[in-house]
């Protein structure tokens, strides 16, 4: 019997333990890409995993959020009842509605024209844009020309 054969798939020395010197080229490639490709399954498994973790963690401090938004709005409601009633002992109930109200426009103001200013300076995304334009050049081996 000549030991210059490759061994047949009925050969127990192809088994993942067997010894490089007995494993042809093409079933060590096979093994490294079978590998490979489990690897990549479970490290994409293990993202999904992460992803549905934080997603969940990030739906419920939402969630908490929006019901403290909804408990500080109620806050501010009661505390401008309470500063018209204040301010009513002096000018009248109607008088001190009016005055909450315009300090309350006041500060909308001043809030929307410091979002409008904010607004006004986001570029989106300048770098992304710039090197996705640089895609089709580089594919067709012409990376520096735009």
């Amino acid at each position: 019997m000549s030991t210059a054969h490759p061994p047949t798939h009925e050969s127990t020395a192809d088994g993942p333990g067997a010894p490089s010197e007995q494993r042809s080229v093409g079933d060590l490639l096979s093994a490294v890409s079978a590998d490979l490709t489990t690897l990549l399954r479970q490290e994409v498994e293990l993202a999904k995993a992460e992803v549905r973790q934080s997603a969940t963690r990030a739906g419920k401090g939402a969630g908490m959020l929006a019901g403290a938004g909804v408990a500080g709005h109620m806050v501010l409601v009661f505390i401008s009842l309470s500063a018209c009633w204040g301010i009513a002992q002096w000018v009248g109930l109607a008088w001190g509605a009016l005055i909450i109200a315009g300090v309350w426009a006041i500060v909308a103001g001043v809030l929307a024209g410091a979002g409008r200013s904010n607004l006004a300076k986001v570029q989106g995304i300048p770098r992304t844009t710039e090197t996705t334009k640089n895609i089709p050049n580089a594919v067709a081996g012409r990376e520096g020309t735009s």
